[in-house]
């Protein structure tokens, strides 16, 4: 007797609220690494909660991708699907390669044309001057990190270790979620980490992010295969009010805008390591989102700002790699004006600058999406093979 074929779910179709808000997020993650900015440093949701953008960003990317991998296994089989996935980590692994390769140029340059010989140094990037070949096998080992350079190879992580987590989900089912907590729970713990080069730390432990990135590739199966809600919807709409309330609270009691002590939930290392608060904090905020957002076919998506939005969420690689080198350009200009203290300069600079970043790679995106001209049809010219 053979078994019954197992019936292949459609590609799920595109949702304009997951491409708003990655588009939402790359701006959000370009302004962020635009330091000295009056903006980065106030206006953005990191600022007033426990988790930012990248957490999402990780988030989101697990489900994503963990879609697509149960939907490949189901049509191919397991090999078929890891392979899938294998050849998009090493397209990934060889894009943060270019990234690091430009990246690198540009700081050289930036720091010998406004004559800063320290943003070599501040920006980690001394040890590829004295060790050349060591600097450039660490970068391909993912484990040399100067400035700006830790997000890719957290993803490249991440998506290697998602063939065993998803065969693993076969097996177990929802269960097979207790590997990831345990792993994050022995950076915790133990302080589980990779070894780092050229004085670099990893800027994203993948022990610990994992954990965002794998539940979402739960999820992202769990979506693709019609399971249904969550249980305890409600109970966990509260929970996650309250946590967004709580980091509410930590931050501005460590501003001083309320008349308590500063509450540390954290840690000196919660963003790299991922601590409790910050996974509870990106959970929260990532249910709150998907409950309280409208429905893929609501008017709103339809506005102007949110097909914009929707634009750059389409083109995140590309978008999130330029946004980098322009991070970087604009942080290199609010130095040069502002110096190392903070906003002497008119608020308009950040305005302008910001602006113009955001402009520019919303720019890049539709230039990805223009139409593409059709090829005329090739003409034979039968006069000259009847001559021949």
């Amino acid at each position: 007797m053979t078994a019954a074929p197992v019936a292949v779910p459609p590609p799920p179709r595109r949702d304009p609220r997951l491409d708003a808000l990655r588009g939402l997020l790359q701006l959000i993650i370009f302004t962020s690494h635009a330091y000295g900015s009056f903006i980065g440093a106030w206006l953005l949701p990191k600022v007033w909660g426990l988790s930012d953008s990248s957490e999402q960003f990780v988030f989101l990317s697990g489900l994503a991708l963990g879609s697509v991998f149960a939907r490949n296994r189901l049509r191919s089989g397991y090999g078929a699907a890891s392979r899938d996935l294998g050849r998009r980590a090493f397209r990934l692994w060889r894009t943060h390669l270019v990234v690091f390769a430009l990246f690198s140029v540009m700081v050289f340059a930036v720091a010998w044309a406004t004559r800063d010989a320290d943003a070599v140094v501040r920006n980690h990037f001394a040890f590829l001057a004295e060790a050349p070949l060591l600097a450039a096998l660490g970068a391909a080992a993912m484990l040399y990190q100067p400035a700006f350079m830790g997000i890719l190879p957290v993803f490249v992580c991440c998506m290697l270790m998602l063939p065993g987590f998803m065969w693993l989900l076969g097996m177990a089912g929802t269960w097979a979620l207790a590997a990831p907590i345990l792993l994050w729970s022995g950076v915790q713990i133990w302080g589980w980490a990779p070894p780092s080069l050229g004085g670099t730390e990893v800027a994203f432990n993948p022990l610990a992010w994992q954990i965002l990135f794998l539940s979402g590739a739960w999820l992202g199966q769990r979506l693709l295969l019609g399971q249904g809600p969550l249980p305890f919807a409600r109970w966990l709409t509260i929970g996650a009010l309250a946590m967004v309330l709580f980091g509410l609270v930590v931050q501005l009691s460590e501003y001083g805008f309320l008349p308590i002590a500063a509450i540390d939930a954290t840690g000196p290392r919660a963003k790299e390591d991922l601590a409790l608060a910050v996974v509870l904090h990106s959970f929260a905020v990532a249910w709150l989102a998907a409950r309280l957002l409208p429905a893929p076919q609501a008017a709103v998506w339809g506005w102007a700002i949110n097909r914009a939005l929707g634009r750059i969420g389409r083109h995140s690689l590309t978008v999130f790699c330029v946004g980098l080198f322009l991070s970087f350009g604009t942080s290199s200009l609010f130095r040069l004006v502002r110096g190392d203290v903070a906003p002497d300069a008119p608020f308009v600079l950040d305005v302008v600058a910001i602006g113009l970043g955001s402009a520019l790679l919303y720019l890049l995106a539709w230039w990805l999406e223009r139409p593409k001209p059709a090829k005329a049809p090739m003409r034979m010219d039968t006069s000259t093979m009847l001559r021949e």
